[in-house]
């Protein structure tokens, strides 16, 4: 097992070093932070983008006391309530970070709107490798992920700290790798991998949610054309990627331990056998209707008409 982990790992640093060496760089677009909706209400600068990441602090908030009071989500695991513990900080931070990059968007503050996402999408997969590969390899993952999340904005964008500026490379390689990868690994492995917990559904839901979210993204002023200037994509970006640890924490809350151990592919593929199964067994009841033909007789009697007189 140890072997075969090892393999892993090599290949996965491997293609990382191929990737690198084959594909150009990706600088930062300055387009990027050129938002529909540029408005000021209150004397809040893009004050849409700004105030629609309050639901991050809500739901960040309310999943981290959910994780300690009481054991709400009934985490059995302790790598379990270290990863649900750095998703919900991170989702958090996310309203900090990105609010305050929204306030003045330019490439230092998109740092920080940065961090948080990479902390919550580093601690999804940990949790992911926990609940569906293996505890221990889960647990030991989380901090090399959160590492990993935090080099690729390193990597990608100068870091100020303090009287220390340290610029690197201006790649956002390794970024859209951090972002990206875990966007198509946890809906394959929500749907290929046995689940520890029940309600494995929600995973896919939230995961829709986020592609939703990044079309939104793309189609900023478009939407903000459509809906005759009264909100951007951006702005319904944010309220859509919300969702996201919407969804994760109602499947915290409503999961029980799955007794037995079943993919939803296997569980899909079951249902679907079921289903063929009841409509093979439906019967068309065939209807016979005779129909029999009756004489009709005509009488010989002949009726006399009157002569009429003049």
């Amino acid at each position: 097992m140890r072997r075969r982990t090892m393999y892993a790992w090599a290949v996965a640093i491997l293609c990382f070093v191929v990737l690198m060496i084959v594909t150009p760089a990706i600088p930062q677009s300055q387009e990027y932070h050129d938002f529909a909706d540029q408005r000021e209400f209150f004397g809040i600068p893009n004050t849409l983008n700004v105030v629609s990441n309050f639901p991050f602090l809500v739901i960040g908030l309310i999943g981290l006391v959910l994780c300690y009071h009481g054991n709400y989500f009934k985490l059995s695991l302790q790598g379990e309530l270290w990863g649900w513990t750095c998703f919900f900080i991170g989702v958090a931070a996310v309203a900090f970070g990105s609010g305050y990059y929204h306030l003045k968007p330019n490439d230092d503050r998109l740092v920080w709107d940065r961090l948080p996402m990479t902390i919550a999408f580093t601690s999804i997969i940990a949790i992911f490798i926990i609940e569906r590969v293996d505890e221990r390899k889960g647990t030991v993952s989380i901090i090399p992920l959160l590492l990993a999340g935090v080099i690729s904005i390193v990597y990608w964008r100068q870091v100020p700290t303090g009287f220390i500026r340290c610029r690197f490379f201006d790649d956002l390689r390794p970024y859209a790798l951090v972002q990206f990868v875990p966007c198509i690994a946890i809906p394959l492995m929500a749907i290929l991998l046995p689940p520890m917990y029940t309600h494995s559904a929600y995973w896919l839901w939230a995961a829709g949610f986020y592609l939703l979210a990044k079309v939104e993204e793309a189609a900023d002023k478009m939407i903000y054309g459509w809906t005759h200037h009264i909100v951007s994509g951006h702005t319904l970006k944010h309220l859509c990627a919300a969702m996201v640890p919407v969804f994760l924490t109602l499947m915290l809350a409503k999961r029980t331990v799955e007794t037995e151990r079943k993919s939803l592919l296997k569980t899909w593929k079951i249902s679907w056998t079921k289903v063929k199964e009841n409509g093979n067994e439906l019967k068309v009841e065939s209807c016979t209707c005779t129909y029999s033909s009756v004489p009709i007789e005509e009488s010989d009697s002949q009726v006399a008409v009157p002569a009429s007189s003049v």
